[in-house]
């Protein structure tokens, strides 16, 4: 049995509190957001199980999430840290790439950081990652760290069971006008 601090299932849980979140965002008819599963092909199957044991990805996943809040095209990953610096290399190049001809197509990106150590969620907008990615870039610190962060991007844990990230992705949007 696959242990859940294995590499292949960080994140899980958040990204299960983000579906959760969706769901009930798509019943209030907030938002449209829905999680982008990353294409695989499978090598062997348990046939008994029907459960997939090998299998390699087709190609390069972009981002986690992609919809619609209220008219406004979104998409964003979703990151899970452990300590207080998080590595840019947990980003990858064709995912920023993805994210700049988002936003340059008139959509918000943005990643969504659970801070595990802290309980403590952050909403990092796509402007804000790509200075950290520069800096990185051009031979500047690898990483970013927690006390970098704007504290008024904190996402708020309703209940301990939503991520509710669409006030944030407001002021967000309300910051570029």
């Amino acid at each position: 049995m696959p242990l859940w601090n294995s590499r292949g299932l960080r994140g899980s849980s958040l990204e299960e509190l983000i579906n959760l979140t969706n769901v009930k965002y798509r019943e209030k008819k907030l938002a449209l957001i829905q999680k982008i599963p990353t294409p695989i092909t499978p090598i062997n199957i348990d046939k008994e199980k029907r459960h997939i044991t090998l299998a390699y990805f087709e190609e390069k996943s972009t981002v986690d999430y992609i919809g619609a809040v209220q008219g406004v095209p979104v998409c964003f990953d979703a990151k899970e840290c452990a300590v207080d610096t998080f590595a840019i290399q947990n980003i990858h190049e064709h995912q920023v790439n993805f994210m700049k001809e988002f936003e340059e197509q008139g959509g918000v990106a943005f990643l969504l950081i659970y801070y595990s150590k802290k309980d403590y969620y952050h909403y990092l907008p796509y402007k804000k990652l790509l200075e950290f990615w520069e800096r990185a870039k051009q031979g500047g610190r690898k990483s970013f760290r927690f006390e970098e962060l704007n504290p008024g991007n904190e996402i708020q844990c309703i209940n301990h069971v939503f991520v509710h990230y669409l006030e944030n992705l407001a002021k967000d949007i309300e910051n570029r006008e």
